[in-house]
């Protein structure tokens, strides 16, 4: 049996993959593995045609000192007695474009695949190996990204590392240029102190000496004493609330005046305040005269 595969993946990759059994065990299509058991070991599905069968078992691959690869395997059927025993070798060619795996090799088998067409079981076992090569290539692909992301993200820490180193060295040197700053106004300061040492120059006595009018004093006194009205008006409004002030009408001076009531005397007054007059008079004149003749 011979059948070669083209992946786009340098060979050095393909080493370090076929090295690593946790990725020969996920690069095996339909492998299901067993829980405490080798790495390449498990259940594995294989249909042929119209059937499915189904083995247990377990797949080794060992290098060689040639370059190529061991592959050797021991399967038994679930379902039966069935035995499979693959013995290839894998031989790794490297191109321009990637590299071709080349698969050679012959494997013993009985129970039910022997019963089915040569012609099926050689296309179930072509495609089982093209599957094979295509996930182990994407193994190696990814676990090559992931060494890249790996590499980056530590170029990043380190370079954000070197930052914090350089920034940590800036702020340093700031410091220490601020506490020089400072030192120098701290010289500025004993330097003004020592301008405040000179002597002053005197003043003549001539100025305070000089005579004052009385004007002059009464000007520099200030306004003399306020108004009686605005005194008046100050002691009213004080312990009076700011609303009570607001709404007080003004006094004083400034006090409104009153606008004038005009009176108009009533008609029947005009002959009633005369004849109150006469009656009154008259009866003085009566009384008078009673009296002269009593």
């Amino acid at each position: 049996m011979e059948q070669e595969v083209f992946v786009p993946v340098p060979a050095e990759r393909l080493r370090a993959a076929l090295a690593d059994p946790a990725q020969v065990a996920r690069a095996v299509p339909g492998l299901q593995q067993d829980a405490g058991t080798e790495p390449v070991a498990g259940r594995l599905k294989v249909r042929v045609g119209g059937h499915t069968i189904t083995y247990r078992g377990a797949l080794r691959v060992s290098p060689r000192e040639d370059g190529a690869y061991a592959v050797e395997g021991d399967a038994t059927e679930v379902r039966g007695s069935g035995v499979v025993k693959p013995n290839l070798t894998l031989w790794l060619r490297e191109t321009e474009a990637g590299t071709t795996l080349r698969f050679e090799g012959t494997a013993s088998a009985d129970g039910r695949i022997t019963e089915l067409p040569s012609e099926a079981v050689d296309s179930a076992v072509t495609r089982l190996l093209n599957r094979f090569a295509a996930n182990l290539a994407s193994e190696t692909a990814e676990t090559a990204e992931t060494a890249e992301t790996a590499e980056a993200s530590q170029a990043t820490q380190a370079a954000e590392a070197v930052d914090a180193v350089h920034a940590d060295a800036v702020d340093d040197a700031v410091d220490h240029g601020d506490a020089g700053d400072a030192g120098g106004d701290s010289d500025e300061l004993d330097d003004v102190d020592e301008l405040d040492d000179v002597d002053e120059s005197p003043v003549p006595g001539a100025v305070f000496e000089a005579e004052v009018s009385p004007a002059g004093l009464e000007d520099l006194a200030g306004p003399g004493e306020p108004p009686a009205e605005a005194a008046h008006a100050r002691r009213t409004m004080i312990g009076r609330s700011a609303e009570e002030v607001d709404h007080a009408p003004p006094r004083g001076r400034y006090a409104p005046v009153p606008a004038p009531q005009t009176v108009v005397p009533n008609s029947t007054l005009r002959w009633a305040a005369p004849a109150a007059a006469l009656v009154v008079a008259s009866a003085i004149v009566v009384g008078r005269a009673l009296r002269r003749r009593g």
